[in-house]
């Protein structure tokens, strides 16, 4: 196999060239602009008077910010599955199919050529960095495993098809980068998730693995496939001898990073994390873990944080990498596949300095403030993994909905399912238990003051699972596989119907 790491490092060298020329501002000002300027003959472009944005202060007072069924409702609808230059010039090949985490409605978003170019330079970028960190590094001198979705695509007609991102990009791969890539395009076609997973776990020990990348809920499930196909072997690391890069992302990495630390017992592997959504690859680390992914500025995407307090009201502030300061806040996006000044329902905390980097904190509807505590995805699950903590475990998975007043419970409470690395006996479900509650109450003034004395909130009704439960109920609903992740917060729909009686079930 001809191994192509010299060239990838000579890319390297040049993007860090690039990259230097110019300032973060006038970075995205320039990509906005270009943006702007091929939209303006779309329709979108002419109603917003696109021919006459110069500044990124005019597009912002020209274009509103949207949520994907306003997209839906104005202009995608009235086309579909034909998006010709409705949004984006040209008409749009793929779909990628996003189901709501939370309510569960499938979402079609567009991805257009140039997205495809994008999400690609954005995934060379990321092996850019593994070796520029690392000079030795042999990464192309094997194969990439892309434990994603299936690449089987549904026929909307008209030469338009939809699926799952990871399959699209995949159906999208240069040619060359064919002997670099495993599955194949045959065993990728697989839509049994299940039976995948085991037939994959077995060609992969027979391949020279240089790379890994998924979720890591998936890649986790995945193996403890590889391990049992394997005689009971735990580390990953021997069982791939030329690994060098994990690469994860899609949901935090926090409740799983102790358990991947066991799984990479034997040697150092490079863990770089990547925030690449259906709407575009946004940013990925191009430090170590923890240190915040540095935003993919140059890459056809444009972005403007507004104050999560803000989001829906009729004139919220929107910054940019101009002139935001570091805090929290929803994430808007603009693309190079005609999304425009979109709320792609992400929370990220911008972080200080140049060049931009963020972390991924939650999604707008990870904010449970069903009874005014305003709990924050990051202080829910701050709260289990130290609840977890307290009694030795680690946590697998976890979702959380409220428990509405009724009749016979006039207060509120809030209902998690928790699946640990083993069941806790009951005194350990007593403490862990106290623990949750005493560091949400911690955490959250709101939800301290909703506590005291139980009269508006009762202590956390808490649901313990046995290992394997959530990948159950995802199967259950058809959403078992690498692009689906477990809501984490529920708060209405059909999802939570779903949740509910899960749990019940699981109460025996």
């Amino acid at each position: 196999m001809l191994n192509a790491t010299p060239f990838l490092r000579r890319y390297a060298e040049y993007r860090a060239f690039r990259r230097g020329l110019k300032s973060p501002a006038d970075t995205q000002t320039a990509t906005l602009l270009s943006l702007v300027q091929k939209a303006s003959a779309t329709d979108f472009g002419k109603a917003h008077g696109f021919d006459a944005i110069d500044t990124v202060a005019r597009f912002q007072e020209q274009v509103p910010i949207r949520t994907y069924d306003d997209f839906l409702a104005e202009y995608f609808a009235p086309h579909f599955p034909v998006l010709n230059n409705v949004t984006w010039p040209g008409q749009i090949p793929y779909f990628a199919v996003s189901s709501g985490t939370s309510t569960g409605r499938t979402k079609h978003i567009p991805v257009s050529r140039q997205m495809l170019r994008s999400n690609a330079r954005a995934g060379t970028g990321v092996l850019a960095d593994h070796v520029t960190h690392y000079p030795k590094s042999d990464v192309l001198g094997g194969k990439s495993f892309l434990l994603g979705g299936s690449v089987a695509m549904d026929d909307l007609g008209e030469g338009v098809k939809s699926g799952d991102l990871s399959g699209i990009a995949r159906l999208n791969n240069p040619r060359w980068s064919t002997p670099f890539v495993f599955p194949s395009i045959q065993e990728a076609l697989a839509s049994d998730w299940d039976k995948k997973m085991d037939r994959l776990a077995a060609l992969s020990l027979n391949e020279p693995i240089k790379v890994i990348a998924g979720t890591p809920s998936w890649l986790l499930l995945f193996f403890e496939r590889l391990s049992r196909v394997a005689g009971g072997e735990r580390d990953i690391a021997a069982l791939y001898p030329g690994l060098e890069l994990m690469v994860y992302g899609g949901m935090s990495f926090r409740p799983y990073q102790q358990a991947f630390h066991r799984w990479f017992g034997s040697r150092t592997v490079d863990w770089r994390e990547v925030y690449s959504a259906s709407e575009g690859f946004v940013a990925s680390a191009d430090r170590g873990v923890d240190e915040g992914l540095r935003l993919n500025l140059d890459l056809g995407l444009f972005f403007e944080f507004v104050p999560l307090e803000e989001l829906g009201s009729p004139a919220p502030r929107r910054f940019w990498v101009g002139n935001a300061p570091p805090g929290e806040y929803a994430l808007i996006l603009s693309t190079c596949a005609g999304l425009w000044a979109y709320s792609i329902g992400d929370v990220v905390e911008l972080l200080e300095g140049s060049p931009p980097r963020i972390i991924v904190t939650g999604r707008t509807s990870y904010y449970l403030s069903a009874f005014g505590e305003h709990l924050s995805g990051a202080e829910l699950e701050a709260a289990v993994l130290h609840a977890a903590a307290a009694i030795g475990a680690e946590v697998a998975e976890f979702a959380v909905t409220p428990l509405y007043p009724q009749p016979s419970r006039p207060e509120g409470q809030h209902l998690f399912a928790v699946e640990l690395d083993q069941l806790p006996d009951d005194a350990a479900r007593t403490l862990f238990c106290a623990r949750l509650d005493d560091a949400l109450a911690a955490g959250n003034e709101d939800y301290e003051v909703h506590r005291r004395g139980s009269v508006q909130l009762l202590a956390p009704d808490v649901v313990m699972l046995p290992k394997g439960a959530f990948a159950r109920w995802m199967e259950s609903r058809g959403k078992l596989g690498g692009q689906n992740k477990v809501p984490r917060v529920l708060t209405e729909g059909p999802v939570r119907d779903s949740f509910l009686a899960f749990v019940e079930a699981a109460r025996g």
